[in-house]
């Protein structure tokens, strides 16, 4: 009799919300309806006892393991997971030693391997013989391009598949099934969360499942939980979804505060001033150097196109500290301070980018235009790539109509030249161009 029985182990963790919520039927699979619907390559695929080798080319939570997954079950192939980020070669012997003993009792694998680019050539070349002779069905899975990360060999016994970031709403879809399923997802808990919310989380996720599930997992473990469930609100989402911030050592104020007035002295047109704050900056003994890289920045950000000698004057002052020093250095970045001071001021180029940023921050990763794409392979050809792109130069003035902007953001204007100094022309050759290329636009139709 034992006097001190065991206790009970603990049952294991649940996993993430994304792993439960991982669809198990085809009926429950959202996006990729160019590959999975009705008369698509996959709807027969799903209905073949013996499924081809497949890669799956496509970004991070959009369906690739899933889909190997639902074709094992569909097939009833031993489905066998595999990581190139955690296995190699010695892993893939076993692996096809175990593949093999199946087969002889009539049972096929598949072996999906995630992040196959992760392999080397080498690595790549040992799965060759094993899907030539149908010990196993490969299936890898990669967000890099097949024609740069996967060997010729294996990508001539494979069929690529390209699949595409999930759509907004089908974002919201998978959302919404795991707020309401009670067995593997949050229905439990009892969350009120309105739509506009849930498409902001989908938003947060630029098409990727797994972040969404994980950031609506994330959400509603801040959200308080009361007697009859919680509400979501905009509040746990933020704070969950919330990036780091990387912040200055605020621990030499002076340091920021003298070199803050130089900044804004050169700002205002005042080289008086700025001569005198780089003065105090120099015989404190600040790094040369560091003032030096603050006034390259400063003509882009400050003088810009209104005078585009400013940059090169502040670059050249940079290279001529580096070749002379001290004591004499102070002299060239003297001869930058003044000519930056009282150069005309333009912050157009630093607006725009400012402006693309924060466009990209509401929007999302949104696709290049296929024909802005590059294809140096053939599968980037057959995919669509370069097709339609017009040569400016081929054209009168080395301009033509031609979209350059993805679908969603046609017609966005960021870069609006300001009519100081040499930015004034070029303002006036954009607005000659834009109006040239707009009546293009029109004749097309």
């Amino acid at each position: 009799m034992d006097l001190f029985p065991p206790e009970p182990s603990a049952p294991p963790p649940r996993p993430p919300l994304a792993e439960r919520m991982r669809p198990r039927a085809l009926e429950e699979f959202e996006g990729q309806e160019h590959l999975v619907g009705e008369g698509k390559f996959l709807s027969a695929v799903f209905k073949s006892e013996c499924p081809p080798s497949l890669i799956f080319w496509g970004p991070p939570g959009s369906g690739k393991t899933t889909l190997g997954h639902l074709i094992a079950r569909a097939s009833r192939c031993h489905f066998v997971f595999f990581s190139a980020v955690l296995s190699g070669v010695k892993e893939v012997r076993e692996l096809v030693t175990e593949a093999r003993a199946r087969r002889k009792r009539g049972e096929r694998t598949i072996l999906f391997v995630d992040e196959i680019h992760r392999f080397n050539r080498v690595q790549q070349d040992a799965f060759l013989p094993h899907v030539e002779d149908g010990t196993i069905i490969l299936m890898g899975a990669t967000t890099e391009n097949p024609s740069f990360e996967v060997t010729g060999p294996l990508l001539s016994r494979c069929k690529v598949l390209t699949l595409k970031p999930l759509r907004i709403e089908q974002v919201v879809s998978l959302l919404r099934r795991a707020l309401g399923d009670r067995e593997r997802g949050l229905g439990d808990r009892h969350i009120e969360c309105e739509s506009t919310l849930l498409e902001e989380i989908a938003e947060w996720a630029e098409g990727d499942a797994r972040r969404a599930l994980n950031l609506l997992e994330q959400s509603v473990a801040l959200c308080p939980q009361g007697g009859d469930g919680c509400v979501l609100t905009t509040r746990e989402v933020r704070e969950a979804a919330q990036h780091r911030v990387v912040l200055f050592d605020k621990g030499r104020e002076e340091h920021y505060n003298v070199i803050s007035a130089f900044i804004k002295s050169l700002r205002g047109s005042d080289p008086d001033a700025a001569v005198y704050w780089l003065a105090r900056l120099l015989e404190a003994g600040e790094d040369p150097l560091f003032v030096a890289r603050r006034m390259v920045i400063f003509a882009s950000e400050d003088v810009g196109n209104a005078d585009p000698q400013g940059l090169p004057v502040a670059v050249a002052a940079l290279q001529a500290f580096h070749a002379v020093g001290m004591p004499e250095g102070w002299i060239p970045l003297s001869h930058a301070a003044t000519y930056l001071a009282s150069a005309p001021k333009s912050n157009a180029s630093y607006l725009a980018y400012r402006k693309a940023a924060a466009e990209i921050q509401e929007t999302g990763s949104l696709p290049v235009p296929l024909h802005l794409r590059n294809a140096p392979t053939r599968l980037m050809k057959a995919e669509g790539y370069a097709e339609g792109y017009l040569y400016p130069h081929n054209f009168p003035d080395h301009t033509v109509a031609q979209q350059y902007l993805p679908d969603r953001l046609v017609g966005r204007r960021y870069y609006d030249p300001t009519e100081e100094g040499a930015e004034r022309e070029i303002g006036r050759r954009l607005e000659k161009w834009r109006e040239s290329t707009d009546k293009e636009h029109d004749e097309r139709g």
